[in-house]
């Protein structure tokens, strides 16, 4: 789920002095994040905005998932009852990945150097923590998509990128003016809201990406079967790879729900009652 998560700032300064030079390279990392998201957010909606959707059967971009459980929809029969203003629609954000999907992997992998900062204690954030929300997203990009090439056509990728995109620039933006001593109360206010949307929508289409690229055998009732190593025609280690999605999938949603909780409770924390405007976020 790594930065979809709009949690304790990550690069606030330490309460303790820090040298300018750090200051400034953190002021300087995260407004490059927000740039390059700026990006990203930018060339999606340009895709979905001014692109020409593909001419392929809509069934052909279904997530294989749906299509293995109910066969029905490769008859493609459902697209003549859907609305046909949305049809464009859903083929644009099934052919996403072919427009952003490059630029979105490397603006996201330099995230690792969030790990970093917390490492070298840059930043008040728990090393273990930014480990395992950049390591979440990280996986996504590339355990999922890179390697499973089918679930770049699938068009829950789109609502990922859309939630990424615009929680990011949310995100880094606000880093970025706390560390030159402002903190504009809208983007306060937008930074602790905007989760209840993107949280739900980012997550919960990380979560179902990853079930995409199961094998059919775990989303049919072998899934038994499956989980103990028994797929024909799988080797050993794409059997133990399958496994460990399945496992992630399944952990997905209740550390989603643990995370929105966790926000709500800052949000009430940040924007509740009791503070005064232009004071400091109770968030470290």
């Amino acid at each position: 789920m790594a930065q979809i998560t709009e949690g304790p700032n990550k690069t606030r300064p330490k309460r303790r002095g820090q040298p300018a030079v750090i200051k400034y390279y953190l002021v300087l990392y995260n407004l490059l994040s927000t740039l390059g998201w700026s990006y990203v957010l930018f060339a999606t909606l340009t895709h979905f905005l001014t692109s020409a959707p593909p001419s392929s059967r809509l069934a052909s971009y279904l997530p294989a998932f749906l299509t293995h459980s109910f066969p029905f929809l490769q008859t493609h029969r459902w697209e003549k009852y859907a609305p046909p203003e949305l049809i464009p629609l859903f083929r644009r954000a099934s052919s996403t990945y072919a427009a952003v999907g490059g630029v979105t992997a490397i603006v996201q992998s330099f995230a690792v150097l969030e790990i970093v900062h917390a490492l070298l204690g840059w930043v008040r954030s728990s090393p273990l923590t930014t480990f395992s929300q950049v390591y979440s997203r990280l996986y996504v990009v590339w355990g999922v998509l890179h390697l499973f090439p089918h679930t770049r056509t699938n068009p829950l990728y789109a609502s990922a990128v859309l939630s990424w995109s615009i929680a990011e620039v949310i995100r880094y933006a606000f880093y970025v003016c706390t560390l030159l001593g402002s903190e504009p109360y809208a983007l306060l206010w937008v930074r602790y809201t905007a989760f209840l949307v993107l949280y739900p929508t980012g997550a919960g289409s990380e979560a179902l990406l990853i079930f995409d690229s199961l094998p059919a055998a775990f989303t049919s009732p072998t899934v038994l079967r499956a989980v103990l190593g028994q797929v024909r025609g799988m080797s050993w280690p794409e059997v133990v790879h399958a496994d460990f999605r399945a496992i992630m999938f399944c952990i997905w949603w209740p550390s989603l729900y643990m995370l929105y909780t966790h926000m709500m409770r800052q949000r009430r924390r940040v924007l509740g009652g009791g503070r005064t405007l232009g004071a400091k976020p109770k968030t470290l």
